[in-house]
């Protein structure tokens, strides 16, 4: 077998290695101001979040390097890793969503009952002003065509139908903002039990070791990373390619709307694989990563690619918290159909990032020779 000669502008396996150092060491970092802020919310409220976010950015980047570049690393240990990975990042992420998933629904209901929504306002203060807009209305609801943000300032509406229409919103958004808070603050519970349970200390005494000591294979250090990072990029590119890129350049999607407004409360159809094209781009991302290191070019392509992809699993996600609302049982009727038109909007947002998405990478793929 002819000796391989490897160019030596070539990440190898040893660049790997020092990859994930730098990414234990963060994680260490982030732990620490954790520790030390105590989880708590107060004078230092955002030290905590910070901690949280470095935490599971740190966590993300290795479990993917896991996963990228698993022929390099000693099996049994990765194998091991990287599920107990996968459970810290989804744990320490639970209660950011709820909270960005209230502040978005809560947002758009004050938007689409035709107020004016400032970007400073905390979703309590939107719901307040929403229940004093039923006050003033004190009718019920008539039919409002829902308008997605993406489409611009909606047309004014005749001021009857929009004080109507708030008589529902501001039931509905104490509704939501009930469930959601309950809900992170049981996921903030269950993320600071996580971070104390045994569970938790044996990742991060794994993690701690792989701040110092990574275990490569014998030949990973000579190895180099393209193929795999390559590899990593063709994954992308095909399930790019399997997207319904069609339907989503259509400006109405009736099927998505349907699937959402029926009974079955399990998750859209139409929407697993554009989150996994989300979860595929992640890992490309760091892969580039680890061959350039975190001061790398900046890919701008994957940048807005993944922006689209990020505001479609946020519509996605807060379309089927509306819908789960409107579920609850012995609701009004203004309520319900308040919901309904939340619903109908996130599901337009969903739609308007995979058209943004599809025109982004469509652009990029013209320049590409």
């Amino acid at each position: 077998m002819a000796q391989q000669h490897l160019d030596p502008t070539d990440p190898t396996g040893e660049a790997l290695a020092g990859y994930l150092r730098a990414q234990a060491t963060e994680f260490l970092r982030a732990l620490r101001l954790h520790r030390e802020t105590g989880g708590a919310t107060g004078n230092g409220a955002e030290d905590p979040v910070d901690a949280a976010r470095a935490l599971r950015r740190s966590v993300r980047r290795i479990s993917a390097s896991l996963h990228t570049f698993r022929p390099l690393l000693e099996p049994e240990w990765s194998e091991s890793l990287q599920p107990e990975l996968a459970w810290l990042s989804g744990t320490l992420a639970m209660e950011h969503a709820y909270a960005a998933r209230q502040e978005r629904l809560l947002l758009a209901l004050h938007r689409l009952s035709g107020a004016t929504a400032f970007p400073a306002q905390t979703a309590v203060g939107v719901v307040a002003n929403l229940a004093a807009g039923s006050r003033a209305a004190g009718a019920a609801p008539v039919p409002l065509k829902a308008a997605p943000s993406h489409a611009g300032p909606p047309t004014p509406a005749p001021t009857t139908d929009r004080g109507n229409l708030t008589v529902g919103a501001a039931k509905a958004g104490a509704l939501l903002e009930r469930q959601l808070t309950l809900a992170r603050t049981r996921a903030h519970s269950t993320a600071l039990q996580a971070l104390g349970s045994s569970r938790f200390h044996a990742v991060a005494d794994k993690v701690a070791v792989l701040a110092s000591e990574v275990p490569l294979t014998p030949t990973a250090p000579t190895t180099p990373l393209h193929p795999l990072a390559t590899a990593a990029e063709d994954r992308l590119t095909d399930a790019i390619t399997a997207l319904p890129l069609v339907t989503a350049g259509s400006p109405y999607n009736a099927e998505a709307l349907i699937h959402g407004l029926s009974p079955d409360p399990s998750p859209h159809p139409q929407d697993a694989p554009w989150h996994q094209v989300r979860l595929l781009l992640r890992l490309h991302r760091y892969a580039r990563e680890a061959l350039h290191g975190t001061g790398g070019p900046t890919d701008l392509r994957l940048l807005t690619a993944g922006q689209a992809l990020d505001r479609h699993r946020d519509a996605s996600e807060a379309a089927a918290a509306a819908a789960s609302a409107a579920r609850t049982p012995r609701i009004a009727p203004a309520t319900a159909y308040a919901l309904g038109v939340l619903h109908a909007d996130q599901r337009h947002e969903v739609e308007a990032a995979r058209f943004a998405f599809q025109q982004s990478w469509q652009k990029q793929a013209l320049r590409t020779p």
